[in-house]
């Protein structure tokens, strides 16, 4: 790009952003689904086998289940990472099916972006750091190496009803049901958002030297450049742990 990115550059691509990724996590993680959360398991009940399935239903540890209320904070961690993190680097990796010709183009660093910072706002929200500004100071750290003041852009009237349509429409696929095809355009709109900071995309944590040097390779290059983002992401959750430290 031709102009350096700015500090306020940033914070007006998170915000929306952070915005967009943190409600629906949210609600992942507080949903209580069919009610699974309020059952718990009664040992020696004689109850019909439809009970019998609820009872093995809680005890899948998914936001919203009796397992899950009873999981420690890490644990939910290491589910975030496991979970959305396998689906995100599955994303950001497909481009790598043409090897080195994919990986100079900027889409699949800024999907594998969105990935990273999918991955901050869950873990952020599961130790204590639920407002915009905190995720956008997380982010712009782990991401970009920046360390900014959420608050720090000035917005007037016509800045915020600007920043609400983007959320909106980030979040748009998401309006009517959460089926896969649907969480996927929603992470390709957020990977767009992150396009418009090509320049800042290579400083986020990346795989090991020889998960890139597979991803230059055509066909292969996915194996390569998923394995990548795997392992890119255990990096992401070592930094916002530093962070959390911090603050």
């Amino acid at each position: 790009m031709s102009e350096a990115i700015t500090d306020r550059d940033v914070v007006r691509a998170l915000r929306p952003f952070v915005r967009a990724t943190g409600p629906l996590l949210d609600t992942l993680r507080e949903a209580n689904l069919l009610g699974l959360r309020d059952r718990e398991v009664e040992r020696g009940a004689d109850r019909g086998l439809v009970d019998k399935l609820w009872d093995q239903l809680s005890k899948v540890k998914v936001p919203g289940t009796a397992a899950w209320a009873r999981m420690d904070v890490h644990q939910r961690d290491e589910w975030w990472l496991n979970r959305l993190g396998r689906f995100v680097s599955l994303l950001a990796a497909l481009p790598g099916v043409g090897g080195a010709l994919a990986d100079r183009l900027p889409i699949q660093a800024a999907l594998g972006a969105a990935g990273q910072g999918l991955l901050l706002s869950a873990v952020a929200g599961e130790h204590g750091f639920t407002s915009t500004e905190d995720r956008v100071r997380l982010l712009a750290h782990v991401l970009f190496q920046r360390e900014v003041d959420g608050t720090a852009v000035e917005q007037d009237a016509a800045d915020r009803e600007a920043e609400d349509r983007a959320t909106e429409e980030l979040t748009s696929e998401l309006g009517e049901r959460s089926t896969i095809k649907a969480i996927g355009a929603t992470v390709w709109k957020l990977a767009k958002v992150l396009w418009r900071l090509e320049d800042e995309l290579d400083k986020r944590p990346q795989g090991r030297f020889y998960h890139q040097a597979l991803g230059m390779l055509p066909v292969v290059g996915v194996v390569g450049d998923y394995f990548g983002e795997r392992s890119a992401l255990k990096r992401v959750r070592a930094a916002a742990y530093a962070w959390f430290a911090t603050q």
